[in-house]
């Protein structure tokens, strides 16, 4: 139960996120805001990081080459934001939503190449959390323009990170790999805003600091390093379910935030994303109960 709490705040958080995801790319180009975002996240675990005297086991991480797990994560990392943040200047945000949400069904997918069984529950919860997507984000005709193909990609390279930190979560402490991993997306996005030419100001920066702050310090500091304490123990399927809510919050923050309102179609999609995850929990306590 704790770990469902810790995965739905780290759901919320990106919910929310969205809104601000959104305003700061009025003001500077996609590979930067992730720059900025994953540099002050990083920022944000270190006070932590020297509290906890990670030093050592760092150290002794990179002695016996546990860097290149850290790189990897990193990797995953950035081709899903980059692609994600690229695809939401070209695409509708519901199409966007809905889009990213196939990680849901790609975790098991790609977990079964791998021998990783989701069971019956894992894939029923998976669907209907898919299709809860689907009504929640998508009005109309649903067809691959570029910006679609962008976020589809993104997916994939999101349901790797899922798998790849369940398989290394338990080798590291979490602050460490928090650190790590966002660095390497930091730097990696960066690389990315000085290859593609986009520019930057004093006047684009202070119109964009509120999202850059909120992305940076709640989204990327307190909810990815959330979502790799939770995965310690989470089954990745299971844990994907529940972070595909992030859809569900995003409406709930246009809601909030923009005095949107959510109609019957969307309150629908958000009933089918619930029942999928609590699918996936009957799950979970059944094998629980059996292994008692």
């Amino acid at each position: 139960m704790k770990n469902d709490l810790l995965l739905l705040t780290t759901a919320a958080i990106w919910g929310f996120a969205f809104v601000a995801q959104r305003s700061g790319m009025a003001f500077i180009g996609p590979h930067t805001y992730n720059a900025l975002r994953f540099f002050l996240g990083a920022l944000s675990l270190f006070p932590l990081f020297l509290y906890s005297a990670h030093g050592n086991r760092v150290h002794r991480h990179l002695r016996q080459g546990k860097w290149f797990e850290v790189l990897l994560a990193g990797l995953f990392l950035f081709g899903g934001s980059a692609l994600q943040q690229m695809g939401i200047v070209y695409t509708s945000a519901g199409k966007a939503g809905f889009i990213t949400g196939f990680y849901v069904v790609l975790v098991p997918l790609l977990g079964g190449l791998f021998g990783l069984r989701s069971g019956k529950r894992g894939w029923t919860g998976a669907i209907l959390a898919l299709s809860g997507l689907y009504f929640l984000s998508v009005h109309g005709s649903l067809s691959i323009a570029f910006g679609d193909l962008l976020v589809m990609i993104s997916a994939l390279f999101f349901a790797s990170h899922v798998l790849y930190l369940s398989r290394i979560t338990v080798r590291f402490d979490p602050v460490s790999l928090s650190i790590g991993q966002y660095l390497v997306c930091a730097v990696l996005s960066l690389a990315a805003a000085l290859f593609s030419g986009e520019s930057i100001d004093s006047s684009s920066l202070a119109g964009a600091f509120p999202s850059i702050a909120y992305g940076g310090i709640m989204s990327v500091g307190v909810a990815y390093s959330l979502q790799i304490v939770a995965q310690r123990r989470a089954h990745p399927t299971h844990a994907a379910i529940i972070l595909c809510m992030e859809s569900l919050f995003a409406a709930l923050g246009g809601a909030l935030l923009l005095s949107e309102r959510l109609s019957s179609r969307e309150l629908f999609g958000a009933a089918l994303m619930f029942a999928g995850m609590l699918v996936s929990q009957v799950r979970k306590r059944v094998r629980e109960r059996a292994e008692r």
